[in-house]
């Protein structure tokens, strides 16, 4: 491996100057990464908010920065005595690189049944100059470090930074998404919650990523503001029957033989849309191209579903298409003119970390709370029933007074 490059300085619409080492920004440098500047972070939201055209390129570039400035108030507070340099290189590259395995069209693909990106991720560090990068830096070791990190698997005492209730991934793109779409649902109080960032040690010797009490308003804020990016953006309803469309297409052609899993690992936005344009057998990739958009038949919100659907159904991507091909057919339309959409995301507002009092003592903050502080994730099933809707799309307007009977069938 050559000698590694002097860092860089990358000028950002969100953090402004975001420094990379040598080594980051040789992996930056790699086709794994440089791949990620054509693959948008928020999928087909674009057509709904035009300024959300912003990639994981820059994503990573923003969690990246996050991971160095967490980092550096843990040091500076004594809080990584004991941990080993690599450690931190290992969380450092890991939040640079955790979208490398990313399928084009944000996470459409994987509610489509495709293995999920942080697998494929996993499986890309160790590829082509990517993988002969980290093997110079820190052998297979440090690939496996980074994997684990990644996928959640790791035992590092860093690993919530990465991964977890507070992890840096998503304050960088709660941030980005809605500076990108031009709402104000995404605030957070960054600077507090890094600064109250703290490596909390148990009585077994384990460590873990953990807030200060000081801290817990900033971790709400958070919390809120992903409720709102879903409320508001990510499950918006028009970027949902696009991305019903999408997955759709995308189902469609790999059933005729013409799009294979290897062609859309590689994909980007860009070659994927072409993909579907030349070979899509429904039409539906090129309606999207022209933003002819599904329209709602049936809007729900999930606390008028009944609690007797089957819970399978909206994981299971061969059965919900039947489904759906079942009521098109019902409703006299040609198969794939009806879609149905109910996202789920049960980690929404999910809270699982240790907190610092002001007195010393460690406490764990779940889901439940803590008596007096953290009163949001006590009400985090209502909002996230507020947030989710049950909807159905149909390619001409159409209006349905109930959820249909064979969606229990």
């Amino acid at each position: 491996m050559s000698r590694l490059p002097a860092g860089e300085i990358v000028r950002d619409p969100l953090w402004d100057n975001i420094r990379l080492e040598p080594a980051a920004a040789a992996a930056m440098d790699t086709a794994a990464f440089q791949r990620l500047r054509y693959v948008r972070q928020l999928g087909h939201a674009f057509l709904v908010y035009p300024g959300a055209t912003h990639t994981r390129f820059e994503h990573g570039l923003g969690a990246y920065h996050l991971a160095r400035l967490a980092l550096a108030r843990l040091q500076e507070r004594g809080d990584l005595d004991g941990v080993a340099e690599t450690a931190c290189l290992a969380v450092r590259l890991a939040a640079l690189l955790h979208d490398i395995g990313h399928y084009p069209f944000s996470h459409a693909l994987e509610e489509a049944g495709l293995p999920n990106h942080e697998a494929l991720g996993a499986r890309r560090l160790h590829e082509g100059a990517l993988g002969e990068l980290l093997r110079s830096l820190g052998g297979d070791q440090l690939i496996h470090a980074i994997a684990d990190l990644i996928q959640g698997n790791s035992t590092s005492p860093l690993a919530g930074l990465v991964s977890g209730s507070l992890d840096l991934d998503k304050i960088d793109y709660l941030s980005r998404d809605a500076r990108m779409c031009g709402v104000p649902y995404g605030t957070v109080d960054v600077d507090r919650l890094l600064a109250s960032l703290t490596l909390v040690e148990f009585p077994d010797g384990r460590r873990e990523v953990g807030v200060h009490e000081k801290g817990v308003s900033a971790l709400e804020s958070l919390l809120f503001a992903k409720y709102q990016m879903y409320r508001n953006v990510y499950w918006h309803h028009a970027v949902r029957a696009a991305t019903c469309m999408f997955k759709r297409a995308v189902r469609a052609t790999v059933a005729a033989g013409t799009l294979e899993l290897a062609e859309i690992e590689d994909a980007t936005d860009g070659t994927m849309d072409a993909l579907l344009i030349q070979r899509d057998p429904s039409g539906l990739a090129r309606a999207l191209r022209e933003r002819r958009l599904y329209k709602r038949a049936l809007d729900l919100p999930a606390s008028d579903v009944p609690d007797d659907l089957p819970a399978g159904l909206w994981t299971d991507a061969d059965r919900l298409e039947r489904v759906e091909d079942a009521l098109a057919a019902h409703l006299g339309v040609a198969p794939g003119g009806v879609l149905i959409d109910y996202p789920e995301r049960t980690s929404m507002l999910q809270v699982d970390l240790p907190l610092r009092t002001r007195d010393g003592r460690t406490e764990r903050l779940t889901d439940v709370g803590r008596t007096g502080e953290l009163g949001l994730p006590r009400v985090a099933n209502e909002l996230y029933q507020s947030a989710r809707r049950l909807r159905i799309f149909t390619v001409e307007p159409r209006q349905l007074n109930a959820i249909p009977a064979m969606l229990w069938g």
